[in-house]
C-alpha cells in the first residue's frame, strides 16, 4: 500500500511539473501588390523585396504573445505596424473596410529598420483561440517613406487579414539600369550641359494583381533641391513627327510621367500604370527620358536629356 501511494504521488508530481506547451502559428505577408485590395496596390519607393511574418504564441495565463518580424528593412526607417478591426464600409467616416484607429490592445507597435531583419513583440489579453478563430481584422504595415495615412491603402506596404493564411502569389518583377547619357543610344544625342555625369537611374516594373503594373524610378547622385522630370516617350517614325524626333514628343503618362525631387543622393518615385507587366516589359516600344533640371525642359532636343534609353529593356 505504501509503495502504491508513493508511485501515485510520484507520477502526480511529475505531471504538475510538466512545462506548459502552448500552441503557436505563423503567417507570412508580402508587399501589397493588390492581393487584398486590387484597386489599391502599394504605391511608393520602398524596395519591394520587403516581407513580414506574424507569429502567435499561446501563453499559460490565457494571453497571447504576438511577434512581428520584418525582413529587408531600410536602415533607420520607422515602420508603424497595426491591427485594425474589420468594419462595414458604410459605417466608417471614409468608407474603409476597417476602423481607422488601430486596435492597440491587440497590436500597435513601431519598429526601426536596420537594413535587414527586425522583430518586435506585444502581449495581448486576447486568447490564442479568439485571435485565430474569431477576430476579424487587418494587419497593416505603413510605408516609412510616406506620411502615415489610415485611409489611403496605397500607402500600406503590407495589408492582409490579421493572423490568417495569405494569398502570397508570386508576382513578376524586373529592374533595368541606365547610365548617364553619353551618347550610348544615339551618338548625336549625347548630353550637353553642366549636370554631373555621376547620375544613374533604374526602372523597376512590378506585376500587380489586377493586371496593372507599378513603375518605380530611382535616380542616384541627384542634385539636392533640383526637380527631375522623368518620362516615357513612345517610339515613332521620325518622318511622321513635327520635329523629326524618333519618338512622340508628348510623354506617355499612362506608362510613366512624373517628377522626382533631388536630395543629393538616391531619390525615387512610383506610378501605377494601366498596362500589364508583360505589356510593359515585352511589347511597349518607348524611350526612358530624364530631363536636365539645370536647363529649360524641351522634348525636341535630346542633348538636354541626362538619361536616355529604351524603356524597361
Amino acid at each position: 500500500m505504501f509503495i502504491l501511494l508513493s508511485l501515485s504521488t510520484f507520477f502526480s508530481s511529475c505531471g504538475e511539473d510538466d512545462p506548459f506547451m502552448g500552441s503557436q502559428a505563423s503567417y507570412d505577408y508580402a508587399i501589397h501588390n493588390g492581393q487584398t485590395v486590387p484597386t489599391a496596390p502599394y504605391q511608393g519607393g520602398h524596395p519591394t523585396d520587403f516581407t513580414a511574418m506574424l507569429m502567435l504564441t499561446e501563453l499559460e495565463n490565457g494571453m497571447t504573445e504576438i511577434t512581428v518580424s520584418l525582413d529587408n528593412t531600410i536602415s533607420g526607417a520607422t515602420y508603424h505596424i497595426h491591427a485594425h478591426d474589420g468594419a462595414d464600409p458604410n459605417t466608417t467616416p471614409n468608407g474603409t473596410p476597417y476602423n481607422e484607429s488601430p486596435n492597440s490592445e491587440l497590436f500597435a507597435q513601431m519598429a526601426t529598420g536596420n537594413g535587414g531583419t527586425v522583430s518586435i513583440t506585444q502581449t495581448t489579453s486576447m486568447s490564442y483561440d479568439e485571435i485565430i478563430n474569431d477576430y476579424s481584422g487587418f494587419f497593416v504595415i505603413h510605408d516609412p517613406l510616406q506620411s502615415i495615412s489610415t485611409t489611403d491603402i496605397s500607402t500600406y506596404l503590407v495589408v492582409g487579414a490579421f493572423a490568417r493564411p495569405q494569398n502570397n502569389s508570386t508576382f513578376a518583377s524586373a529592374s533595368f539600369s541606365y547610365d548617364f547619357n553619353g551618347g550610348q543610344l544615339v551618338e548625336a544625342f549625347a548630353y550637353l550641359g553642366l549636370h554631373p555625369s555621376t547620375l544613374s537611374a533604374w526602372i523597376q516594373v512590378d506585376e500587380l494583381a489586377d493586371d496593372r503594373s507599378r513603375i518605380t524610378v530611382r535616380l542616384d547622385n541627384t542634385l539636392d533641391g533640383e526637380m527631375y522630370h522623368t518620362h516615357a516617350h513612345d517610339m515613332a517614325d521620325p518622318s511622321t513627327t513635327p520635329n523629326g524626333t524618333p519618338y512622340i514628343e508628348s510623354p506617355n503618362a499612362d506608362v510613366y510621367a512624373t517628377h522626382i525631387m533631388g536630395n543629393g543622393g538616391l531619390a525615387f518615385d512610383s506610378q501605377i500604370s494601366s498596362m500589364s507587366y508583360d505589356e510593359i516589359t515585352q511589347n511597349y516600344d518607348g524611350f526612358f527620358v530624364v530631363h536636365d533640371p539645370l536647363q529649360a525642359i524641351t522634348t525636341v532636343d535630346p542633348t538636354t536629356y541626362i538619361i536616355l534609353g529604351v524603356f524597361a529593356r
